[in-house]
């Protein structure tokens, strides 16, 4: 088991809160276990985390009560990534700033977000608006017919290491043009990850940020911390920090935090 002293300090840029206090909605025919912060807190208790990112799942759709409660109790260093409406106003995105949300997700993946027709709209107005990004849990078989659109966008990022190889010559071409992947989801994938980490870092060293993806929600194998030592032994120690930490923080607008939990 890997120790505060071991690692480097992380700030978990992709995590789910599952409170079954707050609508869940069932998806294809899944509806998750509970997952709380305290169950979140335990499950990291060994990790040397001083921060992180709760991302709305298809199962919560727009409701944002249970993100801010959740940000509300994890507290400081911990910010938030919501599903909106098109509809939704200026107001309630300011609101939902304050609160701590930093982004807005399109699951294009399993449904359970705004149709695609609003994407491009939508990350203009939140970034002018509040200074969000967008986050897409997207395969990167689909990014080809994205492209021309995604790379009007400010700022956005791809969960899950873009989820297959097909159409990964897009995805390296967009992280060169500033886009940002969330190192998650490693069972989730059938490719080789450390290639594609590889890969990835050497057309942009800014453009991974790692993340549990915890509770791994319907992946074939769960986070596990081995998915730590993976990156560890196989990419430069020169990029451990920036990958664990510091990408993220500078993507969610925030100032490093000398701040532990568990």
């Amino acid at each position: 088991m890997y120790t505060d002293a071991m690692l480097p300090q992380i700030f978990d840029a992709h995590l789910h809160i599952i409170d079954p206090r707050f609508p869940l909605i069932e998806n294809r025919g899944f509806v998750p276990e509970p997952f709380s912060v305290a169950d979140y807190r335990q499950r990291v208790s060994d990790l040397p985390v001083v921060g992180g990112t709760v991302v709305s799942g298809s199962f919560q759709g727009f409701d944002q009560e249970y993100l801010v409660a959740a940000l509300q109790e994890l507290g400081e260093g911990f910010v938030g990534v919501t599903q909106l409406p098109a509809s939704v106003t200026d107001e309630e995105i300011l609101h939902l700033d304050a609160a701590g949300v930093r982004g807005v997700r399109f699951n294009l993946f399993r449904g359970g977000s705004e149709q695609l027709d609003h994407l491009e709209n939508m990350a203009h107005r939140v970034h002018e608006l509040a200074g969000w990004h967008v986050e897409l849990y997207v395969d990167s078989a689909v990014l080809p017919q994205l492209k021309s659109r995604l790379l009007r966008f400010p700022a956005y990022s791809i969960d899950h290491l873009g989820m297959s190889l097909d159409g990964f010559d897009t995805l390296l071409e967009l992280v060169e043009a500033g886009a940002m992947v969330k190192a998650c989801g490693f069972g989730r994938v059938e490719f080789d990850i450390v290639e594609v980490m590889r890969q990835l870092l050497a057309v942009n060293p800014l453009a991974l940020m790692f993340a549990t993806d915890l509770p791994s929600t319907r992946a074939k194998l769960p986070f596990n911390n081995n998915d730590i030592k993976t990156i560890i032994d196989n990419i430069d120690d020169s990029c451990h920090e920036a990958i664990f930490q510091l990408n993220a923080q500078r993507f969610y607008r925030l100032k490093n935090q000398a701040i532990t939990i568990g």
